[in-house]
């Protein structure tokens, strides 16, 4: 039996110009998760991350704490989808991110306002009543992260263990079809995975399981203060 840990990246940048780079949380979050890792897993065989930044800077965190010096290889499939023409196609007048920012400070609490407006964008999104309008359709993401985990599996073989450092919305299209979960319902889940997170997924000639989705216990106790969720 094999098994896939799904990394949820540390916490990015909200609110900079660059939302593509961790914060100085995300950072600590992702050497504690390695230091939790190096007493749990007894080998790594594979480390995949996304292409963006976020992603590369959790795995090299994590990584460096874990102790690990297995390469990681940067796969664009586990990338996640464009959030910014999402919520443009949602919002048009948000095509332009200064309006947005701009829009966002003058609310009591950015961060929740734009959560309610990311919320629903991405409603809009997922209903594929509006495909021709987004570069990458709902549909389509879920494929892609789908086919790149179905790679992964097929290259390392049996009885393997690997590293993925991606983002919330990949997991979610990755649980959602091992959870046989609807589209309508599909990101609830994006909503409660947690920064640096673990899903793991097993699997065997039998096929595959989710074993734990967001599990993130190295962050209660005295970590507590480094549970986040955007």
């Amino acid at each position: 039996m094999g098994v896939v840990y799904l990394v949820r990246h540390g916490q990015a940048s909200f609110g900079a110009a660059n939302y593509d780079q961790l914060s100085e949380t995300g950072l600590v979050q992702a050497r504690v998760l390695g230091e939790s890792l190096r007493e749990r897993l007894p080998r790594v065989d594979a480390v995949v991350t996304g292409t963006m930044a976020r992603h590369r800077q959790t795995a090299e965190a994590c990584l460096a704490a874990l102790g690990c010096g297995t390469v990681a290889v940067q796969t664009a499939g586990f990338n996640e989808f464009d959030h910014e023409e999402i919520v443009a196609r949602h919002t048009p007048r948000y095509a332009d991110p200064e309006v947005l920012r701009a829009e966002l400070s003058q609310t009591e609490s950015p961060r929740r306002a734009y959560q309610a407006l990311f919320t629903d964008a991405v409603a809009r999104w997922v209903t594929g009543q509006h495909d021709a309008e987004y570069t990458e359709p709902w549909s389509a993401f879920g494929e892609r992260c789908r086919r790149a985990m179905d790679a992964l599996i097929q290259e390392m073989g049996a009885s393997k263990n690997a590293l993925v450092f991606t983002s919330g919305g990949t997991i979610t299209a990755i649980c959602q079809e091992l959870l046989r979960i609807p589209d309508e319902h599909a990101f609830r889940l994006n909503l409660t995975l947690a920064n640096c997170g673990l899903t793991k997924v097993i699997y065997s000639e039998r096929g595959r399981y989710l074993s734990t989705l967001n599990e993130h216990s190295h962050f209660e106790g005295p970590q507590r203060a480094l549970l986040t969720y955007r």
